[in-house]
């Protein structure tokens, strides 16, 4: 991940990957079989474990805003925890041509910020007039397209600036689907 973030994906050789992690080369064939498989890995990794935490937030009893609030917290603050993996993922991941191909892996995360949506709903802490899918895509493309700001840093990043960020989010999103 680290090679990725700094050198870029392109630039990344599998050598440069292997000095950074410590083993030999041929070892690292051993455990992948190419560049490619270890950014396809990061990519499987980071969102397998996005979705488990949006199920998780998902089953918590806490009213809807409180379920945005901990998903953007959990998605923006990965800026403050892992900015090496944000930089990866965006650049490498979520602007790639085969990003298509991966959308059935991360479908779990739209499910289910989609149901979370929809039974707010139904509890009548959102609008009826709602496409909850739609509303879905367009809290999660606010939070993507502020990691992609920090990324390229033309939003300010620090861990106060995140912590607004997840407010502003919140509100703007809450403020609008609410009932």
């Amino acid at each position: 991940m680290r090679v990725f973030a700094r050198q870029g994906f392109h630039a990344a050789r599998v050598g440069d990957i292997a000095v950074e992690a410590g083993v030999a080369h041929g070892l690292l064939y051993h455990y992948f079989r190419s560049k490619e498989d270890v950014l396809e890995t990061i990519f499987r990794e980071t969102w397998t474990a996005l979705v488990s935490d949006t199920k998780r937030i998902e089953a918590a009893d806490v009213p809807f805003r409180e379920r945005l609030r901990r998903f953007a917290r959990i998605y923006l603050g990965s800026w403050l925890v892992t900015p090496d993996l944000v930089r990866v993922l965006v650049r490498e991941i979520a602007r790639s041509p085969d990003v298509g191909e991966r959308v059935d892996e991360i479908r779990g995360l739209f499910d289910a910020l989609t149901r979370i949506i929809d039974a707010a709903r139904d509890r009548g802490e959102v609008r009826a007039d709602v496409d909850a899918r739609v509303a879905a895509w367009a809290f999660y493309g606010s939070l993507e397209e502020i990691l992609t700001g920090w990324v390229l840093g033309r939003l300010p990043a620090q861990e106060e600036d995140v912590e607004r960020a997840v407010a502003t989010v919140v509100e703007v999103a809450h403020g609008g689907l609410a009932a």
